[in-house]
């Protein structure tokens, strides 16, 4: 027996953080981008759920981390379909690549720390636990996410992961603002830094520092948005999917940042 349906709107939002509208317009894309044309991937079954509660199983497993064994009751399903849904669906959630940009767009770039269950990509890092480095870039102005880059081991710091992640030539030929640990990527706009010798900074370094930090505070903001989905909280999955994880769940983000 199927419990979750988005035949009934009340159980969209709980599930998914998306408005009715935003869900139905999430199901659009994804049928544009192929989603009807996918098999079940047993020759001559057909899915047991329509594309749009395929595409509502999919956010309600992110945005909920349940396990297989639970989420594939809830849509009366086994825990195997549900796991080829979220496979075959999963990707075609991800963040569209930005074509065009505005050349004065302002990007705000940092790293998020997520714990990570398969240890082939997940290293010790200074949460106590197995995890990867994941860094984002928002709009300044819009706050919306425009690039992820590739995760990577949570032992490395921000600064050399915002080069081997790729995300740096997402954001290239634009202003980027970051926080002091990107110190050593000459195209990154870092606060000053105190003096060696200990002097304070002239008042309007200060002034510029603190500004620097109102900017900065909306990447955060940005990705304390993007755990809600809590799957980027505790990722079980293979480290191999978590790229189309967090790109999917950024566009997520966008669409409910959208009203």
């Amino acid at each position: 027996m199927q419990v979750i349906s988005s035949a009934r709107p009340e159980w969209i939002f709980p599930f998914t953080g998306l408005q009715p509208a935003q869900f139905r317009r999430l199901v659009r894309l994804v049928a544009e981008r192929g989603g009807e044309a996918i098999a079940d991937g047993r020759p001559g079954r057909q899915w047991a759920l329509d594309l749009p509660d395929r595409v509502l199983l999919v956010a309600a497993y992110w945005r909920t981390n349940l396990t297989m064994r639970q989420i594939g009751p809830l849509f009366g399903v086994s825990h195997s379909a549900a796991h080829r849904v979220i496979d075959t669906l999963g990707p075609l959630l991800a963040l569209a690549p930005v074509r065009r940009r505005p050349v004065d767009q302002i990007a705000i770039v940092d790293g998020t720390l997520i714990p990570t269950r398969d240890h082939r990509l997940a290293a010790p890092s200074k949460n106590y636990r197995y995890s990867t480095n994941l860094q984002v870039a928002i709009d300044a102005t819009t706050r919306l996410v425009i690039a992820v880059g590739d995760p990577q081991p949570g032992n490395r710091n921000d600064t050399i992961v915002y080069r081997t992640s790729g995300i740096d030539q997402k954001l290239n030929g634009r202003p980027v603002m970051a926080d002091g640990g990107y110190r050593g990527n000459p195209d990154v706009i870092i606060p000053y830094r105190k003096n060696r010798d200990g002097s304070p900074l002239p008042d309007w370094k200060q002034e510029l520092n603190a500004q620097h930090r109102t900017v900065r505070a909306q990447v955060e903001h940005a990705l304390a948005r993007m755990k809600c989905w809590k799957i980027l909280r505790d990722y079980r999955r293979a480290a191999s999917t978590l790229t189309d994880t967090a790109s999917a769940i950024a566009h997520l983000h966008n669409i409910a940042l959208v009203r």
